[in-house]
């Protein structure tokens, strides 16, 4: 999975080795155990996600370092929060005490806090825009230019959540998660766009997202 989220959360401990001596072996083993867990997770295959996650939090748990184990945690939990699953973060707080000032800080955003300038610093740098937003109450920023599509669903949820979440960027993270066929955001997005729309009065157009939805849950 390339999500930059992915990327910047296991890049110190997990990043490929060109030269001699080779990477131990957790570090080999705990990369496609996390990917494996985030790609299930998106694509609605919660069994797989959980087996993947606890196996990759074993190999991490090796090391000793509460800090690599708390960045495992926090990749499950952006996986959740993408799909609008603010559920508490519990695998993390548990190690919250010994974990670095940036995972505290990714940890405080994907929880929905506001945070001071100094901790959005600290977040990933797609991150940044909307945890600034959410701290000042102001306006929320376009999400097109976020590149990664994980990274851009994460930010959307946390706007929603923070309820600075317009109609386009509302369709723009169904969009990204039908592109990227993710099935579990790409449900919950689909679910909000209709209630919306049935609030609205715009029955024709809940009756087509209820469509969508159908088509996605169907099963052959």
């Amino acid at each position: 999975m390339s999500a930059r989220l992915v990327m910047l959360a296991t890049a110190a401990l997990l990043a490929a080795c060109s030269s001699a001596p080779l990477p131990p072996d957790w570090q080999l083993q705990a990369k496609p155990a996390l990917e494996g867990a985030v790609s299930a997770q998106l694509q609605g295959d919660s069994g797989v996600a959980q087996r993947e996650f606890e196996r990759a939090r074993a190999l991490l748990a090796r090391t000793g370092q509460p800090g690599l184990v708390a960045r495992g945690e926090l990749m499950r939990c952006a996986a959740q929060v993408a799909s609008l699953d603010f559920a508490p973060c519990a695998g993390f707080e548990r190690l919250r005490a010994d974990a670095p000032a940036a995972e505290q800080a990714y940890a405080d955003h994907l929880a929905g806090r506001a945070l001071a300038p100094g901790a959005i610093e600290l977040l990933p740098p797609a991150q940044r825009a909307p945890a600034s937003a959410i701290a000042s109450k102001g306006t929320a920023p376009s999400l097109q230019s976020v590149e990664d599509p994980l990274s851009r669903l994460i930010a959307a949820a946390l706007l929603f959540r923070a309820g600075q979440a317009d109609p386009a960027t509302i369709a723009l993270a169904a969009d990204t998660a039908s592109a990227q066929g993710w099935r579990r955001p790409l449900l919950a997005w689909l679910e909000v766009q209709a209630q919306l729309a049935e609030r609205a009065g715009a029955n024709d157009e809940a009756q087509r997202l209820r469509r969508r939805i159908a088509l996605v849950t169907e099963k052959r």
